[in-house]
């Protein structure tokens, strides 16, 4: 597989969740499908796998290279980034180096709490990581899943000093902000600044500079169509579109992942919305919520194909 450049980090690349059976081992099968659908119907501009959606610390070694090899395969030459974070550096970097021979596109790597936060030891984290990778680096910023906080021009440092920095996924509040001084501040302009979020702030993120969206929202297509419209500098039908799923995306960004992998699993998607132990599947009475919330959303849509998005 090529490796894209910097600048193809744009648009829609969703995250995706680890599928499961009901005994919890890893569904191959549905990742494929989901990963096909997303690329050959809906047409994204690439994939994530192993994030924080796609439950990554809860997977054994011999899984993720197993995930990662399905996924490269399923996405028939289409980007691949690989979540590679971990705890130490010297893991993360044989996590990073094993993702590049399995063939992905680019890493994302996320720093982890440190007993003293330190910028300089993030910085230093980076630096190692970045020069030991054979592809891209995407630098995740999420504070609420890392507890590291790391500042404007920390994040410029690192994507201005390294060449093989690609993008960075901007997950920290208030987003637009972060995203408005990072687009100002990059002098390696191919540098790309995607959202994260589950989409919760995307339009107000999109008028603010961001390349796209990098995050899990099980929609693509009205990401796209959000995409679409704001390099069209269309922003007010932008903000239409936003107003309009934007319940649909603050109801599935509750915490955990079981209300996403439920709504994957009606699209058709997933054989099973489980969710690994010690997370919790979704209850009856959230799931009845959902389809109604669904059924409003999309009324007479079929969900097992691309949905029409509407203004």
């Amino acid at each position: 597989m090529s490796v894209p450049n910097a600048s193809a980090f744009r648009g829609v690349i969703p995250i995706l969740a680890t599928p499961f059976h009901d005994d919890e081992s890893p569904d191959f099968a549905s990742l494929e499908r989901l990963i096909r659908f997303y690329v050959e119907q809906i047409g994204v501009d690439g994939v994530t796998v192993l994030g924080v959606l796609g439950e990554s610390n809860r997977l054994t070694d011999a899984e993720r290279t197993a995930l990662t090899k399905t996924a490269i395969a399923a996405a028939g030459g289409k980007p691949v980034i690989v979540g590679t974070s971990h705890t130490g550096t010297a893991a993360t970097i044989a996590l990073t180096r094993e993702a590049a021979e399995l063939g992905a596109s680019a890493v994302m790597v996320a720093p982890s709490k440190q007993p003293v936060p330190s910028d300089a030891v993030v910085f230093e984290y980076y630096h190692r990581v970045i020069e030991a990778s054979p592809v891209p680096v995407v630098v995740q910023d999420h504070p609420l899943s890392t507890e590291v906080h790391m500042p404007t021009p920390l994040l410029l440092r690192i994507a201005n000093e390294f060449p093989k920095v690609a993008c960075i996924k901007a997950e920290a509040t208030p987003s637009p902000t972060k995203i408005a001084a990072l687009k100002a501040g990059l002098t390696r302009k191919e540098v790309t600044v995607l959202t994260g979020l589950g989409a919760l702030y995307g339009f107000f993120d999109l008028e603010r500079g961001s390349d796209g969206f990098n995050t899990g929202f099980a929609f693509p297509e009205v990401l796209q169509a959000l995409v679409e419209r704001a390099r069209a500098k269309d922003f007010d039908t932008a903000r239409r579109i936003f107003m309009r799923y934007l319940p649909l995306m603050v109801f599935e960004q509750q915490p955990g992942v079981a209300i996403r992998k439920e709504i994957l699993r009606l699209r058709g998607l997933l054989s099973s919305s489980r969710v690994r132990h010690p997370a919790g599947s979704i209850d009856a009475a959230t799931a009845e919520q959902l389809r109604r919330l669904l059924d409003a959303t999309f009324p007479g849509q079929d969900l097992t194909k691309p949905v029409r998005v509407e203004t």
